[in-house]
């Protein structure tokens, strides 16, 4: 349920409301917009006299919501939200890149690469430390001091970093961790998420290799039911029966979650295809269609990658693609566009 107030309305009586129904034990998001003040109700909200409120002198209108994600409503919180990753800020008109490698390998590569991709635009670094592979035999990341590498090119390049946690007990190692990735396959764990909730830190969710968008936003709702709204989600492909690429990339999923929510959205187009010939295609489609970011796949030497190497650019390739991103920019869709529509 949405309270929608009036323009300037009186403190005492809000303050009235508010502690009438934090009485009720409904909790209350509070959202402030240029024109207006909505009181985002949580909780069970059938106990709430919709009419009584609405009679009340500071209060415009009253509205049930009908989907089951609260927090990360756009009706609960109109504009947009603006993440902040260690001074770098995603949404609300802000488009980062993020770029880097699969997995973290060695110091050399990841402080190049860090580099490259910096030089070429990118600010946010990422690197995996942690690595979910569909083979037990193929390479599982460093784990710990992947991570201290990471953290070691992050130093030498100013960027802050990004890396997959898999489960609750790798959180020790992330303490100096910027924004922690919870990947495709841990989508719906639901524990881990409500550890994600208690973390503070900003969350990069990315959407599961075959779930709906109303599941992303139920789980990005157990991140912010937990007190977290520090949420940054990724389209990365969803598996169906096409095997030309190694995922279908769901453009449309942008300007529909960009309408649902108020959290940015970035789009992952290394992942959805698998090849790093579509990267650059996939990158631009996605900026046309009002993504707030992109995040891709970069390697010195793509071609002896522990993982990932088909779908890695050259730093070459990538300042290639980051150039007609950002020449792009200036004509993609906005979310006051989207949302106009």
């Amino acid at each position: 349920m949405i309270v929608v107030l009036k323009k300037d309305p009186d403190e005492g009586q809000l303050n009235n409301l508010t502690n009438w129904l934090q009485g009720l034990g409904i909790s209350i998001h509070r959202s402030e917009g240029e024109q207006s003040l909505i009181l985002g109700l949580v909780g069970d909200t059938s106990v709430v006299d919709m009419e009584l409120i609405r009679s009340l002198d500071i209060v415009e209108d009253v509205k049930r919501i009908q989907e089951p994600y609260k927090n990360a409503n756009r009706k609960f919180h109109p504009m947009d939200s603006v993440i902040d990753v260690s001074g770098i800020k995603i949404g609300g008109g802000h488009f980062q890149i993020i770029a880097g490698p699969c997995s973290v390998e060695t110091e050399a590569q990841m402080c190049g690469v860090a580099a490259d991709v910096k030089a070429a635009g990118a600010t946010i670094l990422r690197g995996g430390a942690f690595k979910p592979r569909t083979s037990p035999y193929s390479f599982q990341g460093l784990g710990g001091n992947g991570i201290k590498l990471l953290l070691e090119a992050a130093k030498q390049s100013g960027m802050p970093v990004v890396t997959e946690i898999m489960d609750i007990s790798q959180l020790k190692y992330f303490d100096d961790v910027d924004m922690i990735q919870v990947g495709a396959r841990n989508m719906q764990n639901f524990e881990l998420l409500k550890e994600m909730g208690h973390t503070g830190k900003p969350i990069l969710l990315k959407r599961g290799l075959a779930n709906t968008i109303e599941e992303l936003l139920m789980s990005v709702e157990y991140i912010m039911a937990g007190g977290n709204e520090n949420v940054v989600l990724c389209e990365r492909g969803i598996r169906t029966f096409e095997t030309a690429t190694r995922n279908t990339l769901d453009i449309s999923a942008v300007p529909v979650l960009k309408k649902k929510t108020h959290l940015p959205v970035i789009v992952d187009p290394s992942h959805a295809s698998g090849r790093y010939d579509l990267v650059k295609p996939l990158a631009l489609a996605a900026t046309a269609a009002g993504c707030d970011g992109l995040m891709i796949e970069v390697h010195n030497d793509p071609q002896h990658a522990l993982c990932d190497g088909a779908q890695s650019l050259t730093p070459k390739k990538f300042a290639d693609v980051a150039k007609a991103v950002f020449a792009l920019r200036p004509f993609a869709m906005t979310s006051e566009e989207l949302n106009a529509q």
